[in-house]
């Protein structure tokens, strides 16, 4: 039996830990398995702790982690190492689901077609990495530099972009590859970027207070207007006017207007005019990868603003 300070020759460690010569060999060269000590003659030798490492090694190596990772051992902890690899193998596992049930539902519909294998080869270019970088490069223009901007979006990062559920339809599959699509269009990003700055320039340098209140402004206008649809006010009856006018209150205070009269209520009635219905079909899409309804209480309650607004200014 070794003692502790037992040399081994690479020969004597291979028979002992079951690995060929020719493996501990190029562990020692690719400095996982560091090396310790040489002969006179030029020949490596190891110690217990090198038989240790080679079963430490080995583990790694069978549940999938590089030689980068565990070379660099020296510099983190296992637990770290581990649960790194963990995730990494979650991660595949959900990708392999998603391929598993797109290859299903394919096959489910008899033969294949050019769209099924698009779609397969875009669902393998697109994963968890691909898509971070999208959001990436979708916040970096769109924020424009404008820093309150870029900050609105980062927090909106996992809303615009959901991930696919570990086993998709084809509807949800179709409906996040659409998305990625859209959140790549030059044009629609240059449409986004085109904004009320002055807005955000309050949005930066609101307070938490400001920014609890303009939360719940949205939440009273949504209310008071989802309230009046429930009771079948028509947006251009006259029942509609005292709720277009507290609603028009609102948000007259919540964007800083010194006058919330007819000319605001026009510059309202321009900013709804000109909401790029590529923005809906973005949330639409994120509705059918979240399998949520559609079109949200938010949605409807916009559409009835709008529709108010103009019937108000004929």
């Amino acid at each position: 039996m070794a003692t502790q300070h037992e040399r081994y020759t690479i020969g004597r460690l291979s028979k002992l830990s079951g690995l060929p010569v020719k493996t501990i060999r190029f562990y020692s060269d690719a400095g996982v398995l560091p090396e310790r000590d040489r002969t006179a003659g030029g020949y490596r030798v190891y110690g217990e702790e090198d038989l240790a490492r080679l079963e430490l090694i080995r583990t790694l190596r069978e549940i999938g982690v590089d030689l980068a990772t565990i070379r660099s051992l020296g510099e983190r902890d296992l637990r770290q190492v581990l649960t790194l690899q963990l995730r990494t193998v979650e991660t595949q596992l959900k990708a392999l689901q998603r391929t598993r049930a797109v290859l299903r539902a394919t096959l489910e519909r008899g033969e294949p077609s050019e769209t099924d294998l698009r779609r397969l080869n875009t669902l393998g270019r697109l994963g968890a990495a691909e898509r971070e970088a999208l959001m990436d490069a979708f916040v970096s223009e769109v924020g424009g530099g404008n820093r309150a901007r870029e900050q609105w979006l980062t927090g909106l990062r996992e809303a615009m972009v959901p991930d696919l559920p570990s086993e998709p339809t084809v509807e949800q599959l179709d409906a996040w590859l659409e998305l990625a699509e859209l959140l790549s269009d030059e044009d629609y990003r240059a449409v986004l970027r085109r904004d009320d700055s002055g807005f955000w320039e309050r949005w930066a340098k609101a307070g938490g207070d400001d920014l609890a209140d303009w939360q719940q402004i949205n939440e009273e206008i949504a209310g008071t207007v989802l309230t009046a649809i429930d009771q079948g006010v028509q947006p251009d009856s006259a029942a509609a006017g005292p709720v277009l006018d507290h609603v028009v209150a609102l948000l007259g205070r919540m964007h800083g207007a010194v006058d919330a009269g007819p000319e605001f209520r026009r510059s309202l009635v321009r900013a709804y005019d000109e909401h790029d219905p590529r923005a809906v079909r973005h949330w639409e899409l994120v509705a059918v990868i979240q399998h949520t309804p559609w079109p949200p209480p938010q949605t409807i309650a916009h559409g009835w603003i709008a529709d108010a607004l103009r019937a108000s200014l004929r």
